[in-house]
């Protein structure tokens, strides 16, 4: 798989990602479940890398995948306990453990490309 499509794959599956996640909160919050001030707590994580995936920073892109983990448990974890939001929880949990696997393979294909690296010890 190509940089560029790793890059066009893993921005949309984000955004993908951010737009679902916001609907959910946001639609939890308005229905009294979740407080609006808790659902936004859940929405601005998200927003902490949105640059540099939109720009395809390699740098962000390793980072991002560590706030995704915290995702990934939601959306488990709603398809453990639950049985309402059942198709929520599988599509989140399938949308991220996607970019988990494009997110540091870009990273690394394009910090190749861009000469990034772990200089070597020398002996």
């Amino acid at each position: 798989m190509t940089t560029q499509s790793l890059f066009q794959l893993s921005r949309i599956g984000y955004l993908a990602l951010l737009l679902l996640l916001s609907g959910w909160f946001i639609q939890q919050g308005l229905n009294g479940t979740y407080s609006l001030g808790f659902s936004l707590l859940w929405i601005v994580p998200l927003l902490f890398p949105l640059k540099g995936i939109i720009t395809g920073n390699p740098y962000t892109y390793a980072w991002a995948s560590f706030i995704l983990c915290v995702y990934l448990l939601h959306g488990l974890t709603l398809a453990y306990i639950t049985t309402d939001a059942l198709t929520f929880a599988l599509i989140e949990s399938i949308l991220i453990c996607i970019l988990l696997v494009t997110f540091p393979f870009y990273a690394r294909q394009r910090g190749r490309e861009l000469g990034l690296g772990l200089k070597k010890k020398s002996e």
